[in-house]
């Protein structure tokens, strides 16, 4: 009992305590297979399944496996409210709870749960680890090619528009140490999607944390259906322009000279 508490405390070496957040709306075909591969591939952390009252039964899923499991915990919400809003709520779950840092993670298995000790290594020496499907040594498996253009042009212009060192803004897969965290103005985020991850990209490298990129193998979801859709996409499109736009007004405000040579 007390070795098994004071392995929890401890944590992941160099790190601490880590808390991933999977957040899931109707997965009950992947929950399980999801949940039991991370604890496998990183036996020290923590696992927050966030629900929206899934109709399909994954959050009565994710009960068994925490009753089964001290590691593993269950946030019930109301409905369906997107994966940034539920990210946002694991996040100050995390908080509350005195984690040190927080993993974003998909439930569809498109995010290998065995690139989880790489990231974390990572965040040893860094503020926010990104998952990198655009790195070298990244690889991203059965997806069409419209998916992989959609995908490197909007990498591309985020990064372009922002300004921003970052080559996957719109990855999903990520470490945030908790002072990164308290760094960015979460109650000003409203994204969601794809702009939800450009969003905290954006407010991490403002802030000035360091960010790192570590290759990930990225798979296309084997069951269940995608939750991307043309309105995910016009949204990040809408506000990486708008952004862009704010940014490059503020920088040639404050220096003169900037507008020409932005970013």
């Amino acid at each position: 009992m007390g070795v098994a508490a004071g392995r929890r405390t401890v944590g992941h070496p160099g790190v601490g305590r880590v808390l991933v957040v999977i957040p899931t709306y109707n997965e009950a075909d992947n929950v399980r297979r999801i949940v039991v591969r991370v604890r496998e591939a990183a036996p020290s952390v923590d696992v927050l399944v966030a629900d929206d009252n899934s109709p399909d039964g994954t959050g009565a899923i994710a009960d068994t496996l925490a009753a089964g499991d001290p590691r593993v915990h269950v946030l019930h919400r109301a409905g369906k409210e997107g994966l940034g809003a539920a990210y946002l709520a694991g996040f100050a779950w995390a908080r509350r709870r005195g984690y040190d840092a927080v993993v974003e993670m998909d439930a569809d298995g498109s995010h290998a749960p065995e690139d989880l000790p790489a990231l974390l290594h990572a965040a040893r020496d860094a503020d926010v680890v990104i998952g990198s499907r655009w790195t070298r040594g990244a690889r991203v498996l059965n997806w069409p090619w419209r998916r992989l253009l959609l995908s490197r042009v909007g990498n591309l212009y985020a990064r372009l528009a922002l300004g921003m060192p970052v080559s996957d803004a719109t990855g999903g897969y990520r470490v945030y140490r908790s002072s990164a965290l308290d760094a960015i103005d979460l109650k000003s985020v409203r994204s969601q999607g794809y702009a939800f991850q450009v969003e905290l990209s954006r407010l991490a490298h403002r802030a000035g944390v360091r960010i790192v990129e570590v290759p990930i193998t990225f798979a296309e979801r084997e069951h269940g259906d995608s939750k991307m859709s043309p309105l995910i996409v016009a949204e990040a499109l809408w506000r990486v322009t708008r952004w862009g736009v704010r940014d490059r007004l503020a920088s040639a405000s404050a220096r003169p000279d900037a507008l020409a040579r932005w970013p």
